[in-house]
């Protein structure tokens, strides 16, 4: 019996560290590993005992490329606790800032991290020597993001604005207006995006996968709504731990979660996309049309063109939001504390980001509970190696590396960005 091992130690370009592990015996995939052995962070014990209003700017440094979401996901969750409920032009600003997000980290993804796989270069810098306007463009798109961040956050990276209740300060119309401009620069150069990234050579790799997203009576979701599946899930958020659970499992530091009821599940931008085409405007709309996946996509390969979508959406709403603000007559909504347990879910870029709290009387976090969109697709990007690779064993060793490299970053696993590989090991007996 013919035994194959495609072993990758190290997994570059990531935040984080992780390695994959494939065993093939007699043309079939033995074992497949997504091994994470970043050590252990802790955020979750050193939130016990701290004053609950620290939660948002402590967790906003478990990601510099998503913090947003944490920092949302544990203002609602405290907010679910104290029966605050922000509205008006407060919430519309948590959407602004959730724009901000998205389009700078999927713009990263897309022109940086994905790109250079789909036209045959090793690195960005690479790409770039051929391809310069391209290059160019992404990197204008995602400071636009950045800059929106910088203006509602107070900065780029680990935003320090955000609160329990609202803001501590709310920009002035005026502020928000500087952007006009590089925001309808940006929504016309999404749109190329989302053309040229249709354009491209995709592998026929279509799964049968349970999404699960956040879905609003009105909205695309970023802040709020239902968590709902593609298999008939349902659930109010507060409903999480009832229905999902995460397990260690020995090759991973990283914890992997599951439906209780039926495994694997598969969270982020194809989740979103195909369980919220509804909610997307008429331009968005007609923009996945073009691009031949209006009817549903389940390739995810085809994850760039979702992800370019996306930032066309947030670019179109970051607009509509400016149009729209009105100054609020004060930055924060009153609230007393109060003893109790409560629930936020958010939409990060990769998923949605769930957080529990538990707070005494006194303010003080007595249990945290905090699970990232990676740990939640993990066992879904290990299921689809494992398919994708029995598909591909006639490839000899470099190109079954470069095709691997790939699968992996359709997920922009942030373990803790998008990657590629370093070392390969391939061994045949």
């Amino acid at each position: 019996m013919s035994t194959r091992t495609i072993k990758v130690d190290y997994l570059a370009r990531v935040e984080g560290e992780g390695a994959m592990h494939v065993t093939v015996e007699a043309g079939r995939v033995s074992r497949c590993e997504l091994r994470i052995f970043e050590p252990p962070r802790f955020f979750e014990a050193f939130l016990r005992g701290r004053e609950y209003a620290e939660a948002p700017d402590i967790t906003a440094r478990i990601c510099g490329i998503c913090p947003i979401a944490y920092q949302m996901s544990a203002v609602h969750a405290m907010e679910d606790i104290f029966g605050v409920r922000v509205g008006g032009p407060l919430r519309a600003l948590r959407r602004l800032i959730y724009c901000g997000e998205w389009i700078e980290s999927h713009v990263l993804h897309i022109y940086m991290l994905h790109a250079p796989d789909f036209i045959g270069y090793e690195s960005a810098i690479e790409m770039a020597r051929d391809h310069p306007e391209l290059v160019r463009q992404g990197l204008r798109l995602k400071k636009i993001g950045n800059d929106l961040m910088t203006l509602v956050g107070g900065r780029e990276i680990h935003p320090i604005n955000v609160r329990v209740g609202g803001f501590y300060r709310v920009p002035r119309r005026h502020e928000l207006e500087t952007l006009r401009a590089d925001l309808e620069w940006g929504m016309k150069a999404a749109e190329d995006t989302v053309h040229w990234a249709a354009g491209l050579a995709f592998p026929d790799f279509e799964q049968d996968y349970e999404f699960v997203a956040l879905r609003h009576p009105h909205e695309y979701p970023f802040n709020e709504g239902r968590l709902v599946s593609s298999a008939g899930l349902d659930i109010p958020v507060n409903a999480f731990d009832e229905h999902f659970e995460e397990i260690h499992v020995p090759h991973s530091t990283s914890l992997h979660a599951r439906l209780r009821a039926r495994g694997n599940y598969f969270v982020g931008p194809l989740a979103r996309y195909n369980l919220n085409f509804d909610r997307l405007s008429p331009r968005v709309q007609a923009a996945a049309r073009a691009a031949g996946i209006a009817g549903g996509c389940r390739n995810p390969f085809q994850s760039i063109v979702v992800r370019a979508l996306e930032v066309l959406h947030a670019y179109e709403e970051a607009l509509a939001i400016i149009d729209a603000y009105v100054e609020p007559e004060a930055p924060v909504i009153d609230y007393e504390v109060r003893a109790g347990t409560g629930h936020g879910c958010t939409e990060a870029p990769r998923g949605i980001c769930y957080h529990r709290y538990t707070v005494g009387a006194d303010g003080l976090i007595g249990d945290a509970v905090i699970v990232p969109p990676t740990s939640q697709n993990q066992p879904t990007i290990e299921n689809d190696l494992r398919g994708f690779v029995e598909r591909h064993l006639d490839e000899d060793d470099e190109r079954l590396q470069w095709l691997c490299e790939q699968a992996i970053r359709n997920y922009d696993p942030c373990i803790s960005c998008s990657c590629h590989f370093l070392n390969l090991t391939v061994e045949r007996r």
